[in-house]
C-alpha cells in the first residue's frame, strides 16, 4: 500500500461511509406511463409529431421518423443536413439492427488540403467543416425498411413547421448568440436573421419562424414519392425515388451549387456515392443484460468497454456517488476513452479496428488492473487489444509516444456538450427505436436555396496518423462521431431504450444512468434526474481537441465530504447544478405490459404516451 493510502485511506473510507448521498426518491417530473405507445424527444412539438403518426396507425419507426423530421426543422441542435444514428428492435426477427446514416468526407478533403491552409484539424464551422448530409437518407431508409406510413404522412408535421412554427426561447437565444457568424453565409443570414439591422436580429421567442426554401425541398421529396406511386411503383420504390431526388436530382444540384458558392467541397458524385448502412450493432453483457451500441464509427463501444471493466467490481458496495464509486467510474472511463481516442474509426476503411479485442472480457480484466485506487492517473494510455483477438498491433510506435498532442488547464467545456438531440419511441407491436441525430446545428452554413444546413462533423477527424490511425480524414470516409443511442435487452425482450444530448459526455451520462437502474434500483425517471459527474480527461472530439486530466464536474448534490476526498485524490472539481445533457429513456415493464417513459428535469425534452 502506498504511503498516501496508509495515511488517508481510513479517513477516505469513513468519509465515504458517512457522506454517501441517499438514493433519490421523489422526482420533479412524473414518469410517463403508457400501454399502447410512447414518443419522447427534445422538443414537445416534435413529440406531438410522433404522436400524430401513432394516431394514423403507424408504428414506432414511423413515429421516430416524424419526430426526426420535426426536430431537424426546429433546429433542435441539428438540422436536415446533419447525420442520423439509430438502434431499432425488430419484433419480427427479435433482433436489434443499427442504422448508419453518418455523412462522409467530400472529394478533396485530405490531411494535406487542411494542413496547407493552416488547419491542424478541419475547422469547427463553415463549409469546410461539412460532411455529406445523412439525415434525409437515414430517415427514408428507416421508413422504407421498417415503417408503414408514406413519406407524405411522415413529413406532414415538418412541412407545417417549415411553413411557420412559434420559435422557442432556447433556439432563439442560440441564433442571436451566433448571429455574427451566420452573417458570413448569405443563405443562412437570409433565413436565420429576419430582423437584420435591428438590435435583436434573430427570431424572437414566440414569433412564427418560416423557412420557405426548406418547405420547398420537403415538398419535392413528397412529390417524388407520390409521382412514383401514381406510376404504379411499390412503396419502397416510391421512397427510393424521394431518396434519389435528394442525393442525385435537382435538390442535390442546388445543394452542391450552394456549397461550392460558399467554399465547400461536396460534389454531385459525393452525394450519389454515399449510402446508408443497415448494420449489426456491437453488444456486451452486464450481469446478464445485453447492451447494444453502434460500432466504432461512433463512440458507442466505449460504454461497453466500461461495463466490461465495471462488471469485475462491487459497485453497489461502494455506494451510490460515494468517492470510491466516482473514482472507480472515472478511472474506468479514462481507460475506455483512451482506447476510443486511438482505435475507433470508420470500419469500412482500413485499417481494421480491433473491436473484438476491445470488447473482450479478458481485455477488460487486464485494463482494470491498471487503476490506482488512491489517486487519479493523468497518464492513462490506450491499451493493446490486438493480442485478445490473435493479432499483432501495427501501431505500437505511436502508443509509445502517447499523447501526441498537449493538454490545457483552461478548459472550455462547451465543446464537450456540442450538438445532438435524442428520440425514443416504442409501441405495443414490439417496435423500439433509439436515435441520436445531430449535425448542422446553429451556426450552420445553409446550402443554397435548399434550406438545408450543412453538417460540421468533419472537425471530428484527425489529420495526423499518430493521433488516431483509424480516423484520419479521407474522401468518402466517415468521421468517428460521438453520437451513441443505447438499447438493452433482458431475457430476450427489450429492457431499456435510452439516449442523451451532448458530445463526448454522452456515454458517460448513459453509463451512469444505466448503473443507477441496474445497480441502485432507481426507476427510469429517478435515473434520468439522478446527479452524476462528467470527466474531461478524454480527448475532446470537437474544436479545440484538448484534454484536461483530472478535471471533473460534480453535481452540487454530492456532499462536501466526498468533494474533499476527491480533491485529495488529485481531482480538479467544478461544481455544477446540471452535469448531464437531458436523458430520454423508456423502461419496459413486462410484469404489467406497460411502458415507463423518463426524461431529465431540465431542457425542453419530454414525451407523449397512450
Amino acid at each position: 500500500m502506498s504511503s498516501f493510502k496508509k495515511m488517508f485511506w481510513p479517513l477516505m473510507i469513513s468519509t465515504i461511509l458517512l457522506t454517501a448521498p441517499a438514493l433519490p426518491q421523489r422526482t420533479e417530473k412524473p414518469i410517463l406511463h403508457g400501454k399502447h405507445w410512447v414518443a419522447i424527444t427534445g422538443k414537445p412539438l416534435a413529440a406531438t409529431a410522433g404522436a400524430q403518426m401513432f394516431l394514423k396507425g403507424g408504428n414506432a419507426v414511423d413515429a421516430a421518423c416524424a419526430m426526426l423530421g420535426a426536430v431537424c426543422t426546429m433546429w433542435d441542435v441539428l438540422s436536415w443536413g446533419g447525420e442520423t444514428q439509430a438502434l431499432i428492435f425488430d419484433p419480427k426477427t427479435k433482433k436489434v439492427v443499427a442504422i448508419n446514416a453518418l455523412g462522409v468526407a467530400p472529394t478533396g478533403a485530405t490531411p494535406e488540403f487542411f494542413r496547407t491552409r493552416g488547419y491542424k484539424y478541419p475547422p469547427a464551422t463553415g463549409p469546410l467543416s461539412a460532411v455529406t448530409p445523412g439525415t434525409p437518407g437515414g430517415l427514408i431508409t428507416m421508413l422504407a425498411e421498417f415503417g408503414t406510413l408514406s413519406l407524405k404522412d411522415i413529413l406532414a408535421p415538418a412541412m407545417q413547421m417549415a411553413d411557420g412554427y412559434p420559435m422557442e426561447q432556447d433556439t432563439a437565444d442560440r441564433i442571436e448568440k451566433d448571429k455574427d457568424k451566420l452573417k458570413e453565409w448569405p443563405y443562412a443570414k437570409k433565413i436565420m436573421l429576419p430582423h437584420l439591422g435591428e438590435t435583436h436580429e434573430g427570431p424572437l421567442p414566440g414569433e412564427v419562424f418560416r423557412q420557405a426554401d426548406l418547405l420547398e425541398t420537403l415538398q419535392k421529396l413528397v412529390q417524388a414519392e407520390q409521382a412514383a406511386l401514381a406510376q404504379g411503383k411499390s412503396r419502397k420504390e416510391a421512397l427510393a425515388a424521394a431518396y434519389d431526388r435528394f442525393y442525385k436530382g435537382d435538390i442535390a444540384t442546388e445543394f452542391v451549387r450552394g456549397s461550392k458558392e460558399q467554399g465547400g467541397l461536396i460534389t454531385m458524385e459525393d452525394l450519389a456515392r454515399w449510402k446508408v448502412y443497415i448494420e449489426e450493432p456491437v453488444m456486451a453483457t452486464y450481469k446478464g443484460i445485453q447492451v447494444y451500441k453502434l460500432n466504432s464509427w461512433v463512440q458507442g463501444p466505449v460504454m461497453l468497454q466500461a461495463l466490461n471493466m465495471l462488471e469485475t467490481l462491487d459497485l453497489k458496495a461502494m455506494g451510490f456517488n460515494s468517492a470510491k464509486y466516482i473514482h472507480a467510474l472515472y478511472q474506468v472511463m479514462n481507460l475506455a476513452f483512451a482506447d476510443r481516442d486511438f482505435y475507433y474509426g470508420d470500419p469500412y476503411f482500413p485499417p481494421d479496428e480491433p473491436i473484438r479485442g476491445l470488447l473482450s472480457k479478458e481485455y477488460a480484466r487486464e485494463r482494470v488492473k491498471l487503476i490506482h485506487w488512491d489517486r487519479n492517473d493523468p497518464g492513462v494510455k490506450p491499451g493493446d487489444p490486438y493480442p485478445f483477438e490473435g493479432r499483432k498491433n501495427p501501431f505500437t510506435k505511436y502508443l509509445d509516444k502517447w499523447p501526441p498532442v498537449g493538454t490545457t488547464n483552461d478548459p472550455d467545456s462547451e465543446g464537450f456538450w456540442t450538438g445532438t438531440t435524442s428520440i425514443q419511441a416504442a409501441d405495443e407491436q414490439g417496435w423500439v427505436v433509439s436515435v441520436t441525430p445531430s449535425g448542422a446545428w446553429v451556426p450552420a452554413v445553409i446550402a443554397g436555396r435548399t434550406g438545408v444546413g450543412m453538417s460540421q462533423r468533419a472537425q471530428s477527424f484527425v489529420t495526423d496518423e499518430a493521433e488516431n490511425p483509424f480516423n484520419v480524414i479521407t474522401p468518402g470516409k466517415r468521421p468517428r462521431a460521438t453520437l451513441t443511442p443505447g438499447l438493452a435487452m433482458k431475457d430476450g425482450r427489450p429492457y431499456l431504450s435510452f439516449a442523451v444530448q451532448g458530445g463526448d459526455t454522452q456515454d458517460q451520462n448513459l453509463l451512469q444512468f444505466f448503473l443507477d437502474m441496474v445497480e441502485f434500483g432507481m426507476n427510469v425517471q429517478q435515473a434520468c434526474e439522478a446527479p452524476n459527474f462528467t470527466s474531461y480527461q478524454m480527448r475532446n472530439s470537437f474544436d479545440p481537441h484538448d484534454s484536461w486530466p483530472g478535471k471533473i464536474e460534480v453535481n452540487e448534490k454530492v456532499a462536501s465530504g466526498i468533494r474533499e476526498t476527491l480533491k485529495a485524490m488529485g481531482y480538479k472539481l467544478d461544481i455544477k447544478r446540471y452535469t448531464s445533457g437531458p436523458i430520454n429513456a423508456i423502461f419496459f415493464d413486462w410484469t404489467h405490459g406497460t411502458f415507463w417513459g423518463g426524461s431529465s428535469n431540465y431542457g425542453d425534452d419530454y414525451g407523449v404516451v397512450w
